[in-house]
């Protein structure tokens, strides 16, 4: 069962909230009205979310964030909270916050994200993750970014390869191609090159994964 600490200052939309995780399945581990109390129950109680609220009196959620996860390493912390700022959702997954969900989202999509979550994914409410995009948008413009794209190998590689995987020599490789066994080698070299890779059994292993050969 996944454990929750659950932080806001408000009693009674806290302890509302922890009432309806406990009914969804979550084990609520606790709660805090503020973010200096968020952090000391998460060193006693290691959760496994921490249910944050960014705007509270004293130190806001957002500085309480990296301090959080100090204490409790494992804690995913996801922020929840009325804010629609960009700079707010930027500021929270840079000090390494695993979520940001505005308060006005429906209670099932709260928990279905509170799930993915807490096994390894992130979540972001749908208005803030077009915000995200579009800032990113114009941030990769504005760098010219270029993606980086797989290495293109030409068919002679991908045969030399074939042979390679069946544990074939270079000699015997050049045997079947009618190609000199130093062509071989240096076919294999190149394939080396272009992948970033070490050996030949590293070259076959990354043709099977990207689906460029069969065994």
């Amino acid at each position: 069962m996944t454990s929750v600490l659950v932080v806001d200052d408000v009693d009674l939309f806290r302890t509302g909230l922890a009432a309806a995780l406990a009914r969804e399945g979550f084990d609520v581990a606790g709660e805090a009205d503020d973010a200096e109390a968020a952090i000391s129950r998460a060193e006693s109680l290691q959760p496994d979310l921490v249910l944050l609220d960014i705007l509270m009196p004293g130190v806001s959620g957002l500085d309480a964030v990296g301090k959080i996860r100090a204490v409790s390493p494992d804690s995913h912390v996801v922020m929840l909270s009325a804010s629609e700022s960009e700079e707010d959702l930027l500021e929270c997954i840079k000090a390494g916050a695993r979520g940001y969900l505005v308060k006005d989202s429906p209670f099932d999509e709260l928990a279905r994200s509170l799930h993915s979550v807490a096994s390894g994914g992130a979540a972001i409410s749908g208005l803030m993750t077009g915000k995200l995009l579009d800032i990113l948008s114009q941030l990769l413009r504005h760098q010219d970014f270029v993606a980086p794209r797989r290495p293109a190998l030409t068919g002679r590689e991908i045969e030399v390869l074939r042979h390679v995987a069946k544990g074939m020599t270079s000699k015997d490789i050049g045997h079947v191609l009618f190609i000199s066994e130093n062509t071989v080698k240096n076919h294999v070299r190149n394939i080396l090159d272009k992948l970033g890779l070490h050996s030949r059994n590293e070259a076959v292993l990354y043709a099977i994964r990207e689906h460029l050969i069969e065994l």
